[in-house]
């Protein structure tokens, strides 16, 4: 049997339980992305150092992880991991199995080589270092999936893992402009030790890169919407555009809001390609579930989203306690929760934090109805007192930072409105009208989803230090971080085929407080000669790489932008 990662976490909670290890502190998903970890780098227990090991429960990770195969194979089952790790462990052990295997497999073709991690490399050097008849295609400028365990220095070291190997630059590209590949070429210079290739086209020259800076993100969206609307209509001497040409790619899942909103108030048909639109995430629609219960008590829906989430010891069986109470007293499902609490028909930890819920429920209620109340610390109030940021702030899950960036940026949304009320039914109205889905509609996604994807027109937006580059990544992986992200910006720029932008917000917004920003250090990596800057002159004192060239910016764009 092979098991999924549900079925790989339940195991793990139960071993972690086993060894009287806290789950709540040592989350059996962060142990099994761990786990996960080793055997990507071919890594069986026995293997583990002491300094990998040190990092969860205070080195009983390698402990686990015995316990964890041990429990696989008395299971008769596998998980994804294992799949490729008992393959590597059979032909290390076994010569005659590798043998046969070789003689099998006499020719070996590899795509993508710059994406696999350690675990593959070694199994396919065991399998191929026979024969020596291996092909192997990527290109290790797009590596870009090293958080998922790819090692960029597989492809790095191939002429020295396969001496006497033959390199065969594939150099022309048939889908960008000079310019855009000049910029891109600009960029990725800054990395060390590539391979190195002079990419090249037999395309027209075409547009230059176009960079622009905006006082904030808000402008930044609204800057996006008049471009694709005027590129439909041609403009600037360049053909008519179809919404199904463009694209926008960011670097961070919760940079989609601040476009979606202004897409859907302009009426702009779009896709969230790779992932739920901003208003359909889970996070999300849990917070409006709690703002929604601030305005209206008596929203039952809203409720029973939230009563249990964050965790409150209200399974189901308490639930339906609260659903009775409710209709034989004909109120809301608040209130029958106050009965239930009042007639004692609950008890335990489940009545304390019902009770706390209730309460918090009825004082955000009095401050939404209070004249003058300030709606942004009220829905910054609501997830804190309710326990839904402690909650993400305490998950150890790779998800949850994502999820805290994007309840920052629901807080930002509620900026553009006078009350809580009014944001909730902007919400309601715009998820109600969803657009026809034959239609043509601009794109937005990640950098990370659009990789081997490619649009006539391309938005570059937030490019800003510590958002673009991210600054966790470079926290967490030093310099190795920094020339993936610039990885990154090289795939975003070679994703368009005629028109790349490149923007930036001088001052963002968190939690209700203006933060400047810089200018990300990639856009100093862009050639001032393949670049237009539509910036005015002096709007952030010209300090910034190619933007500092803002007197060489194009006459007729500049016009345009009067």
């Amino acid at each position: 049997t092979i098991l999924d990662t549900d079925d790989q976490v339940r195991l793990l909670k139960q071993l972690l339980q086993a060894a009287n290890i806290d789950e709540k502190r040592w989350p059996a998903r962060v142990l099994g992305g761990i786990i996960q970890g080793w055997k990507d780098r071919g890594l069986t227990p026995d293997k583990v150092s002491a300094a990998d090991a040190s990092d969860f429960a205070n080195g009983r990770a390698v402990a686990i992880y015995v316990e964890y195969q041990d429990r696989l194979r008395t299971l008769n089952a596998a998980d994804f991991g294992d799949l490729l790790l008992h393959c590597l462990t059979l032909f290390q052990a076994n010569a005659e199995v590798l043998a046969e295997y070789q003689r099998q497999f006499r020719y070996i073709l590899v795509d993508e080589y710059q994406d696999t991690n350690v675990a593959q490399y070694l199994w396919l050097r065991l399998l191929a270092q026979g024969h020596r008849n291996v092909c192997c295609v990527g290109d290790d400028d797009q590596s870009i999936y090293g958080w998922r365990g790819a090692e960029v220095g597989n492809i790095l070291r191939f002429e020295k893992d396969f001496e006497g190997a033959k390199v065969v630059r594939l150099e022309q590209n048939y889908r960008s402009t000079p310019h855009i590949l000049g910029a891109a070429s600009g960029v990725i210079d800054a990395n060390k030790g590539r391979l190195g290739k002079s990419l090249w086209t037999a395309e027209d020259e075409g547009e230059k890169v176009r960079l622009i800076g905006h006082w904030d993100g808000e402008e930044e969206a609204r800057w996006i919407g008049e471009e694709v609307e005027s590129l439909q209509r041609g403009t600037r001497g360049l053909r008519p555009l179809n919404l199904d040409d463009m694209a926008i790619l960011v670097r961070a899942s919760h940079q989609m809001r601040a476009f979606e909103d202004r897409f859907l108030t302009i009426g702009l048909p779009y896709r969230v390609i790779g992932g739920p639109r901003f208003y359909e995430r889970m996070e999300i629609r849990d917070a409006m579930a709690y703002f929604r219960l601030a305005t209206s008590p008596e929203d039952d829906l809203a409720f029973e989203r939230i009563v249990n989430t964050p965790k409150r010891g209200l399974g189901d069986k308490a639930q339906q306690k609260i659903q009775i109470a409710a209709r034989q007293n004909g109120t809301s499902l608040v209130d029958g929760a106050r009965i239930l609490l009042s007639d004692k028909g609950l008890g335990g930890k489940g009545a304390a934090e019902l009770r706390v819920l209730v309460d918090g429920i009825v004082r955000w209620n009095e401050t939404a109805r209070r004249d003058g109340h300030n709606h942004i610390e009220l829905a910054e109030q609501i997830l804190e007192e309710s326990g839904y940021t402690a909650h993400w702030q305490n998950d150890k899950t790779p998800e949850a930072p994502g999820r805290l960036e994007n309840l920052k940026e629901l807080v930002k949304a509620l900026e553009q409105f006078e009350n809580l009320q009014g944001f909730l039914e902007h919400v309601a109205l715009i998820m109600d009208n969803e657009t026809d889905e034959q239609g043509a509609k601009v794109s937005i996604m990640t950098l990370h989803g659009a990789k081997g994807l490619e649009f006539p027109a391309v938005f570059l937006p937030g490019w800003e230090d510590g958002l673009f580059p991210s600054q966790r990544s470079m926290d967490e992986s030093g310099l190795k971080g920094l020339e993936e992200e610039r990885r990154l910006a090289y795939v975003g720029i070679t994703r368009a085929e005629e028109l790349a932008c490149i923007s930036f917000a001088a001052n963002r917004r968190v939690y209700g407080q203006w933060q400047s920003s810089m200018p990300s250090r990639f856009i100093d990596e862009l050639p001032a000669e393949h670049v237009d800057v539509l910036t005015p002159p002096g709007l952030y004192g010209g300090s910034y790489g190619a933007a500092g060239m803002a007197a060489s910016a194009s006459p007729a764009i500049m016009a345009g932008q009067a």
